[in-house]
């Protein structure tokens, strides 16, 4: 099975910011969109923001408000997820993810993941 890496996660204050990356096989990349989705302790994985093929479409969850960004650097295989003005409801795992077609905020549908990384947000 085809992974992806995340990375960047840690313990960061409330209100403080931090980037995620995602590195991906070429196969899992190019002309896929990618996405980041979190699960909290207890909770069920939840959607967090995607970017297509092109970077020129991205989805956010409601929930974020504006304080994330997405973007991708296909030279890099990499996707990234600048969140600022982190709250403490942000703490989850967070996952990232690729799917050959279209944006779909069902996890279940996606089809490469990474092994997650962990971000705390301390108040």
């Amino acid at each position: 099975q085809v992974q992806l890496i995340e990375s960047g996660g840690g313990l960061v204050q409330a209100g403080k910011s931090l980037t995620l990356s995602c590195v991906a096989p070429r196969r899992a990349f190019g002309g896929y969109t990618l996405g980041w989705f979190r699960q909290a302790p207890g909770q069920s994985r939840e959607f967090v923001a995607s970017i297509d093929y092109s970077g020129g479409r991205t989805n956010y969850a409601h929930s974020i408000q504006g304080r994330f960004t997405i973007s991708r650097d296909d030279a890099k295989n990499t996707v990234y997820l600048q969140m600022n003005s982190l709250k403490p409801e942000d703490t989850a795992v967070y996952y990232c993810a690729s799917i050959r077609t279209d944006y779909n905020s069902n996890w279940r549908v996606w089809d490469f993941w990474g092994q997650g990384t962990q971000v705390t947000v301390s108040s």
